[in-house]
């Protein structure tokens, strides 16, 4: 239960971006288990710009003793985000687990290590880490689109991610009520019948404010914003 907590916090804890335009952000967040009598979990998020041009995109997430570090740095050139390295650590689970990919684009390969094992696979255009494929699914929900598909490294191999947008709602969050484009995960219900749905913030770069997962055994989490501020401007509803 809390490695799927933190699981969700990682691949869901979504910031505000403009692939072609990025800008720097801060966010928090709270976690609610619907099962669960005691509190939930926490997460940070961070996006800043480094001296080379370069962005460094960083994500923490604590629930009782397990804890989880994200950090990704990518170059935006031509809308098109390259990412550079990715770092994944996760802890105080039983199972602890780290990654470590470097993406050549010289070379045209990601090298690494997934968990101790080697990583070697072909780099092309479009492919992203666990982290930046959310940095573009900001992007394309913010540019009106309805449906999107990624390219994203998991492991040894590069997974197909889909989402669909699902409309408009208002979102009742710590920072107030925010207007939000709600969008779920597309799984095939025969292969995973797991269920997650976003919103995002309209009039704040599209920052994620509040994350549902449905897990195949029932169980449900809820995170929200509590909260966050996008180039320096603080995040508030009505």
């Amino acid at each position: 239960m809390r490695r799927a907590l933190l699981f969700a916090f990682a691949l869901f804890a979504i910031p505000a971006v403009n692939a072609a335009d990025l800008q720097p952000f801060s966010a928090s967040y709270t976690a609610d288990f619907k099962q669960l009598p005691v509190g939930g979990g926490s997460a940070t998020r961070s996006l800043e710009k480094n001296a080379n041009g370069s962005w460094t995109l960083s994500f923490k997430a604590s629930m009782m003793i397990a804890s989880l570090t994200e950090v990704s740095t990518l170059k935006s050139e031509k809308d098109t985000l390259l990412p550079q390295t990715y770092h994944f650590e996760r802890g105080g689970l039983g199972k602890s687990k780290t990654v470590d990919l470097v993406f050549d684009w010289p070379t045209k390969f990601i090298t690494g290590t997934d968990r101790g094992d080697a990583v070697k696979i072909p780099l092309n255009t479009g492919i992203l880490d666990k982290s930046t494929y959310q940095l573009a699914l900001q992007h394309d929900v913010a540019a009106g689109k309805k449906s999107m598909t990624y390219q994203v490294v998991d492991g040894d191999e590069v997974d197909t991610y889909d989402f669909r947008v699902l409309g408009t709602e208002k979102v009742d969050t710590k920072v107030g009520s925010i207007d939000a484009i709600k969008v779920e995960r597309v799984r095939d219900p025969t292969q995973n019948k797991r269920i997650t749905v976003m919103w995002f913030a309209k009039d704040y770069d599209y920052l994620l404010v509040r994350l549902q997962q449905v897990e195949t055994d029932g169980k449900e989490y809820n995170i929200m914003l509590q909260d966050g501020t996008v180039n320096g401007k603080a995040v508030k509803g009505s």
